[in-house]
């Protein structure tokens, strides 16, 4: 009986997936059953080629021969993963093998490793596609009875062959570019480079902003406080300290009166479900996570904990078809702590199933994160996996509560003819808030009002005991956080002064909900920003970076179309070539403007790899195992190639196991260029901070990979 082949990202999906369908023989990288091999990718296994592997011309960087724009692109097993890619291509063209089912992350990047795959491996066998939201074994049993065919993916990997062909077009093309014409290395990139923009702005306006003193007059009565405001422009705000203190002395020991009293009710609705930026930016608010160690977390509880659904999505809401499976997983969520909102929501006789959690229309190729019906067992969590857990379940389980409701109350004083404000609010009823409600509040103590205040009438009398003149300045802008970044990448259609442009870029932010992370991540290693504290700052290599390349190369606008144009060909409303057609005049326009060399912008050259002129390079480490013709040397940040400039990509970054606690030093490295294999190397455990024994293990390109042993 010949056999279907299944085809996981991962190897622990791949476990998993084996586990039911009964596979449990163990083949060389697959595991057998009875109708299904299952396998598995480790990542991407496959690549675009490099320049030079279309034409030797290209191994030298010379601004004379860009743009480079090959007609067709072209595809390769990566060398680091080659062994896996064999086992899966031997896999794919055996005879025992009749068809194929793709069950690598139902997105867009899972789409693209599997299709690439398959073409590089030269398979013509057909194949179906495994599309679920969720690791427990009931989704995956579920998946595999609603298996549908491979064809009705084909604009997803139409669309994230796009993404993959235009990054690469634009970003190798115009890192060689601004590169060549400044002398140092520049890597420019069609998200990237838009994304450090909006830091340099942020910064620009920081740095451009000027301080002003003012004042404000605040009049203190029995039991409650009044500030000073404008009859005519409701600001609180005096710019001359003499008429503020002249103010305070005038209302001193005075007698005023109550001229208004304003009640005013508001209810705030609960917000909606995480989509994976929203639940990044929370983290980061709350806890501080990065936005890949959020992204990183919330995968080992979809992969390995099988508790929350699958996370790289970007809808908020939820289908008709999961209203049973709803029920359900409130009723697995009974358990400490969150029994006693479980029980509040059972005794409803009817769930709230409205427009705001319930939405097949906005429901795009996943719905939003929600726990799994699987019943939790919180002891088996790291402290940091339980944070983000924790705050999926509440977000889940607020919402099925009433709105939270509130007055607010204005009064307004007259006192010798000026008028004072004072504000309080009182709470009616708490509704989804009682989740929220021991979060610490991120108030400024000196600008918050008491919530109760005293029973007071109109036309009533009080008298001013005292008086107090507050001095303060204006702010500058905040820096970005990544909760605020994230924000910003993902609305990028707000910094587009054209309205009718700005609503076409509703749905195209910067970059997906899978990717903002990496991009920030990418921006830090390469030197363009840095954190400190919660706040991202541009290093003066990103400010200047964005002073050079051309407003379109740095602009949202020009990004977010681009995304939004890739969200279209997946839905089938694009061709992919009058895409790759745009990207291909994009890149041309990108070579023509570089040559306009800004000469007042001159970048230091000691912590790049690109060596100045007349300076001695420093000891070689070893050979490089990619090219095998340049030396190996070290820079503050990594070890690179000597023949970097002529096109060798190999790269050991200093830092790239940090979350290991190996420091990738050049005692380190010379062993690994020299072994390629170190056992018996001890770090933490990222995710517990365990002590642990890994073997290291150095790729042809420089990148160590850390395995337990």
């Amino acid at each position: 009986m010949r056999k279907i082949l299944v085809i996981s990202e991962k190897p622990s999906v791949g476990r998993d997936i084996a586990n039911v369908l009964g596979c449990k023989t163990r083949g060389e990288g697959c595991l057998i059953g009875a109708k299904y091999i299952v396998t598995w990718a480790v990542g991407h296994l496959v690549t675009l080629w490099e320049p030079e592997e279309y034409n030797a011309i290209y191994k030298k960087w010379r601004f004379d021969t860009l743009p480079i724009i090959p007609e067709v692109m072209k595809i390769k097993p990566i060398d680091g993963t080659k062994k896996q890619f064999n086992i899966i291509k031997k896999l794919m063209n055996d005879n025992s093998v009749e068809s194929l089912i793709c069950a690598t992350d139902a997105g867009r990047e899972g789409e693209l490793i599997f299709r690439y795959t398959y073409e590089a491996a030269e398979c013509k066998k057909p194949f179906s596609r495994l599309w679920i939201s969720s690791m427990t074994d009931e989704a995956i049993k579920e998946g595999f009875s609603t298996i549908k065919p491979g064809t009705e993916y084909d604009n997803l990997y139409h669309s994230a062959k796009c993404r993959s062909e235009a990054d690469w077009l634009v970003g190798m093309n115009a890192s060689r570019a601004y590169t060549l014409k400044y002398n140092v290395l520049l890597s420019v990139g069609r998200v990237q480079t838009p994304t450090l923009a909006i830091i340099v702005k942020r910064q620009k306006e920081i740095d451009n902003f000027e301080p002003k003193d003012y004042w404000e007059v605040v009049s203190k009565y029995e039991g409650f406080n009044g500030t000073w405001f404008d009859k005519e422009t409701k600001e609180s705000k005096i710019m001359d300290k003499k008429k503020a203190d002249d103010l305070g002395a005038k209302i001193l020991g005075q007698t005023g009166k109550v001229i208004s009293i304003e009640n005013k009710k508001k209810k705030q609705v609960p917000p909606l479900l995480y989509d994976l930026t929203e639940l990044q930016r929370d983290c980061n608010k709350k806890f501080g996570f990065s936005a890949q160690k959020t992204l990183d977390i919330v995968q080992s509880l979809y992969e390995k904990r099988k508790m929350v659904t699958y996370p790289r999505t970007d809808s908020r809401y939820l289908s008709h078809d999961m209203v049973n499976k709803i029920k359900k997983t409130i009723g697995r969520l009974n358990i400490n702590p969150y029994d006693k909102y479980v029980g509040e929501i059972l005794k409803l006789s009817k769930l709230p199933m409205g427009k705001r959690i319930i939405d097949d229309s906005k429901v795009t190729d996943h719905h939003a994160i929600i726990p799994t019906d699987v019943k939790p067992n919180l002891s088996t969590l790291t402290k940091d996996e339980l944070k983000v857990y924790d705050a999926i379940v509440r977000r889940f389980l607020c919402v099925f509560y009433p709105n939270y409701e509130y007055t607010i109350t204005k009064i307004v004083t007259e006192v010798v003819e000026e008028n004072f404000l004072t504000q309080g609010k009182t709470i009616l009823k708490l509704g989804w808030m009682e989740f929220y409600k021991h979060d610490k509040k991120e108030k400024d103590d000196e600008n918050s009002e008491p919530d109760e205040l005293p029973k007071l009438k109109k036309n009533e009398s009080v008298q001013v005991k005292d008086s107090e003149i507050k001095a303060k300045k204006t702010k500058a802008p905040s820096s970005y956080t990544e909760a605020s970044l994230l924000s910003a990448m993902e609305n990028a259609g707000r910094f587009v002064e054209d309205e009718q442009l700005k609503e076409q870029l509703k749905d195209g932010g910067l970059g997906t909900p899978a990717t903002r992370a990496s991009i920030i991540e990418r921006l830090i290693q390469v030197g363009y920003i840095q954190r400190k504290g919660k706040s991202l700052h541009p290093t003066d290599k990103g400010m200047k970076l964005i002073e050079i390349v051309p407003y379109e190369l740095r602009s949202p606008e020009t990004t977010g179309k681009w995304e939004k144009g890739l969200s279209s060909i997946s839905k089938g409303k694009m061709a992919s070539e009058r895409f790759m057609q745009s990207i291909k005049r994009y890149v041309q326009y990108i070579i023509q403007e570089s040559v306009k060399v800004n000469r007042s912008v001159v970048f230091q050259n000691n912590d790049s790899k690109f060596p100045q002129k007349n300076k001695q390079l420093p000891e070689a480490i070893g050979e490089c195992p990619f090219c095998k013709r340049g030396k190996v040397y070290e820079n503050s940040k990594a070890f690179y190639c000597s023949e970097w400039k002529g096109g060798c990509k190999f790269t050991t970054w200093k830092d790239s196991l940090k979350n290991y606690g190996i420091q990738v030093d050049k005692d380190l490295e010379k062993k690994l260029l020299k072994e390629r294999v170190l056992y018996n190397v001890f770090g933490i455990e990222p995710k517990s901070g365990e002590k642990t024994v890994y073997t290291l293990k150095m790729n042809n390109y420089g990148a160590v990979i850390a395995k337990t042993q």
